[in-house]
């Protein structure tokens, strides 16, 4: 049905022809190219693997280790992990490089190949495009008999994660556990079945009402964490009256509070809320995507630091972080960087950073939210039909609105005094993605009806 080659890996669907979707042939040549360019000049050629709890995990994982057996390369297997533990695990084995096998909020069908180098954070755009080309050139050759990898299996990164995420100097285990906060977690019968209702343990919570924690990969809802798809997680939240309630995605890489009331937070807010916390006890930069809402930007201004926008993907985000010397930053789908823990998106780190800081707020969370700045986001989309000219679209759009100010860095973000729109190609669906933001929903909404009609008209 689909195979996409992005900066975010090698992604798409289970069975059908190679070349179209996420086959056998297609894991192994991509695998083999990654392993190869990878070690080439490491001192370790070690590569981890870790991988959700999809269905066709086990599958994908036995191809992905049996390969870099293959061409020489020894495997530190954690199994059923998380794509922020693969990151720390990375750097604290001395490896090469990690593959995390997940298509992240994408459905059961999909899985996908996550590429990250010695430092355990994402491949470049121009190390991919490489390891694309080999990949696509089979110009490679494999071990012989004597030469072939090894596999260790670790499952000691639970633990080591949950270490590392109660050793940052501003988590305060005294005062959640004095919060005696009751938390209701969805963890999509995924990972974080596992690591999220472990890591409130080690936090001091002590009441973890557990719903869809069983890593099986057998998703109970669309697994990326919206409103419309959290319905059993609000049940749950109202019917134990609990404080607050936590979602995450198959590979806990995104993270969502639901509110007392049975209200989302907002996935938008999940990185403002956390920079507010950081920023009140460390003043510096932050950075998130072009398509991030702008609260984070008034928080970052409140605090006396400097915001910065990046072209979407986290691999641009972690660059400009690094560039500017952010103290956090982030993507508004729920993802939180916190570099003082690693260069990745982290819900654990996520999750303990928020309940110290409601805990020390000592409010609940609608009061808040409340005081935080007040924007509305609407998310669109549109299918595109095959032979569509993005580019010439989005150029025809900037000429349309080069009177205001734009950025085109990544497809297209026009700011308006009160609302912007960014248009953009997915690096993961074959969609262009419409994100608009303004002072009220009836404004974000309008905005983007407005865009998107233009664009049909452009089209035809």
């Amino acid at each position: 049905m689909a195979l996409i080659k992005s900066i975010s890996g090698i992604r798409g669907t289970i069975g059908g022809k190679p070349g179209d979707n996420l086959t056998p042939v297609d894991i192994v040549k991509f695998t083999a190219a990654y392993g190869k360019i990878i070690t080439a000049n490491a001192a370790n050629k070690t590569i981890v693997v870790g991988r959700d709890a999809r269905i066709s995990g086990e599958m994908v994982s036995n191809l992905v280790i049996g390969t870099l057996q293959s061409i020489g390369v020894d495997v530190i297997d954690l199994g059923l992990s998380t794509t922020p533990t693969v990151e720390i695990a990375v750097p604290k084995l001395g490896a090469a490089g990690g593959i995390i096998l997940t298509a992240s909020h994408n459905p059961g069908q999909w899985n996908a190949l996550k590429l990250l180098n010695e430092k355990g954070e994402f491949i470049s755009d121009a190390e991919g495009k490489e390891v694309l080309a080999l990949g696509e050139s089979l110009d490679f050759d494999f071990a012989e008999v004597e030469e072939l990898g090894s596999v260790t299996k670790d499952d000691s990164f639970l633990q080591k994660h949950i270490e590392d995420v109660l050793a940052l100097e501003y988590v305060d285990v005294d005062a959640i556990r004095q919060a005696d906060f009751k938390v209701a977690v969805d963890a999509v019968n995924s990972t974080g079945g596992t690591f999220i209702p472990a890591l409130l343990e080690a936090l001091g919570v002590k009441t973890v009402y557990k719903i869809h924690c069983e890593p099986n990969g057998h998703f109970p809802h669309n697994p990326e964490p919206l409103k419309e798809h959290l319905t059993d997680l609000s049940k749950a939240v109202l019917d134990n009256k609990a404080d607050l309630g936590i979602a995450v995605d198959p590979d806990v890489d995104r993270l969502v509070f639901m509110m007392e009331d049975g209200e989302l937070f907002g996935e938008e807010y999940t990185l403002v809320a956390v920079s507010d916390f950081i920023l009140s006890q460390k003043k510096g930069n932050t950075v998130s995507n072009l398509s991030s809402t702008r609260a984070l930007r008034d928080v970052t201004e409140k605090h006396g630091g400097e915001y910065y926008a990046a072209a979407v993907g986290e691999v641009n985000v972690v660059t400009k972080m690094k560039e500017v010397d952010a103290v956090i930053g982030g993507e508004g789908n729920g993802g939180v960087i916190y570099p003082a823990s690693h260069y990745g998106r982290d819900s654990l780190v996520g999750v303990a950073l928020f309940l110290t800081h409601l805990a020390k707020l000592g409010k609940k969370v609608t009061e808040y939210r409340a005081e935080l700045p007040q924007y509305y986001m609407s998310k669109n989309k549109i299918t595109l039909t095959p032979g569509l000219d993005i580019d010439n679209l989005l150029a025809k759009m900037q000429e349309k609105y080069a009177h205001e100010d734009h950025s085109t860095i990544d497809g297209l973000k026009i700011d308006f005094p009160n609302e912007w729109v960014h248009l953009r190609k997915s690096n993961t669906e074959p969609i262009i993605r419409i994100y608009s933001e303004g002072p009220t929903p009836e404004a974000a909404e309008a905005i983007a009806q407005k865009i998107m009609n233009e664009i049909q008209e452009i089209v035809g």
